[in-house]
């Protein structure tokens, strides 16, 4: 069974829309490449990335979700071994596993997705930029969160001692 996201309850408390950078990036990389892969932090992340990609019914195009082995602490353009370790494993998903697009699935590796593209010649999709511009146009469009359904506001809990939250 899959697990439920945290962006799933965020959709439930408002009707603003709401962007995972994760599935962002996928939607990403989707649009601009048939089979891609997705470069993240620690190994033990990777089972939730396998979800994820399962819910948005990504599973089938990605050919590889591989950990590097460095922290969130130790990526970005402030550590230059951890570049040169994303275009590495890049290069060799590209060549090996028939990637046509990688995904960064780390907010922390973001600021590298031009020097990683540029290196490898295979667009890089990171969440952070592809999400926000997502969801400022969804919002420009009008667009809300559906209220029907699988979104619908939560039942009112009662609180005790403290304030019900507030709607928007």
């Amino acid at each position: 069974m899959l697990r439920r996201s945290g962006l799933d309850a965020a959709r439930e408390l408002t009707d603003r829309p709401v962007v995972g950078v994760g599935e962002a990036a996928y939607q990403a990389a989707s649009l601009v490449a048939r089979r891609f892969a997705v470069l993240t932090t620690l190994a033990r992340g990777v089972p939730a990335l396998e979800d994820a990609l399962e819910r948005r019914g990504l599973r089938s195009r990605c050919a590889a979700v591989v950990p590097l082995h460095i922290p969130v602490a130790e990526q970005g353009s402030h550590n230059p071994s951890t570049t040169s370790a994303i275009v590495e494993t890049g290069r060799g998903l590209v060549q090996d596993r028939g990637a046509e697009a990688l995904v960064l699935a780390c907010g922390g590796m973001a600021d590298v997705a031009a020097t990683v593209q540029a290196e490898l010649g295979v667009p890089v999709c990171d969440g952070v930029s592809f999400g926000s511009m997502l969801a400022y146009a969804l919002w420009r469009c009008g667009l809300a969160t559906s209220k029907v359904g699988a979104y619908g506001w939560p039942e009112p809990t009662p609180y005790v001692g403290m304030p019900a939250p507030a709607r928007d």
